[in-house]
């Protein structure tokens, strides 16, 4: 048995289709077909059942893969270490960003970051709503490119850049006309926000800070901006977003009016010093000599 071949069986695992799989593995689909028929002559068992029309695990393949998935991750990861105790600045990094700041501002910063650095490759992974730390509070990530304030004690960040806050309406909200709206004028209105699992980032986007002794309706619980769209355009309520939201997620059904009494979002790079390798290090020294509009203020951090 090989490495090669456990691969081979992990992603078709996954697709379950040996077109697909065959696509992600950059091979033809009679080579991994071979490869898994002689990983299975070698053991003298059945991992997938096939036929015509489709492919599917066996008990035993099922049982198998979460396994096999596990062992490979540990391979990785100790290909990873040795490049880290090398101090050399090749392999990949994960960099975390959360949805909504893709768009523009991450591939942008990869794509300049992977020129500079051609040995590095940079896997940018998008994290919801319900982790607004993208990754970084469960060490899946090393760097992360967020809007604060989320829980992440002992990380450093840096501003990349600032935006003002907006109003997302129902398209037939008694304020949906307005040029601008003041935030307690929405403080009553049922609103779609995160979920519980976004910590403090989700009672920044409640306005929590000017509610007093109002606290919010929730109207909808939304991971995406998707979903949270979708609420509002049916009428269940409102949200608070930032003014990129207006120019990335516009669709029929709601409104964006700009809030005029709300301090900026930021959007941050954010690291823990004593978690980065040293490809994580290069992104960070290079995306602050260029990028970094400052420390993020202390009271937008957590």
């Amino acid at each position: 048995m090989t490495l090669r071949q456990l691969r081979y069986f992990a992603v078709l695992g996954e697709e379950l289709n040996y077109r697909r799989a065959a696509e992600r593995l950059f091979i033809t689909q009679p080579a991994l077909s071979t490869a898994i028929k002689q990983l299975e002559q070698a053991f003298g068992v059945l991992l997938f059942n096939r036929n015509t029309r489709e492919v599917v695990l066996t008990d035993l393949g099922a049982a198998w893969l979460p396994q096999v998935k596990q062992a490979l991750a540990g391979v990785d990861a100790v290909v990873e270490n040795l490049v880290t105790l090398s101090g050399t600045r090749q392999g990949r990094l994960r960099l975390g960003y959360l949805i909504g700041t893709g768009a523009d501002l991450v591939f942008r910063v990869v794509r300049h970051f992977e020129a500079a650095f051609p040995a590095v490759t940079v896997d940018p992974i998008e994290f919801d709503f319900a982790d607004p730390t993208a990754g970084l509070a469960d060490g899946s990530t090393e760097v992360a490119i967020i809007r604060p304030p989320v829980d992440l004690p002992g990380h450093r960040m840096l501003i990349l850049d600032s935006e003002s806050w907006v109003a997302c309406l129902p398209r037939d909200h008694p304020l949906a006309g307005r040029q601008e709206v003041a935030i307690t004028e929405l403080l009553d209105d049922p609103i779609v926000c995160a979920p519980l699992t976004a910590g403090t980032w989700r009672d920044y986007w409640l306005a929590m800070d000017v509610r007093g002794n109002r606290p919010p309706t929730i109207a909808a619980v939304a991971a995406t901006y998707e979903a949270e769209t979708t609420s509002i355009a049916r009428g269940l309520g409102i949200s608070f977003t930032t003014a990129s939201a207006a120019r990335l997620y516009d669709r029929p059904g709601i409104v964006y009016v700009p809030i005029t009494d709300r301090p900026p979002s930021y959007t941050a790079l954010a690291w823990h010093p004593a978690r980065l390798s040293p490809q994580a290090d290069a992104l960070v020294t290079y995306v602050s000599e260029r990028w970094s509009f400052g420390d993020v203020p202390e009271a937008d951090r957590h």
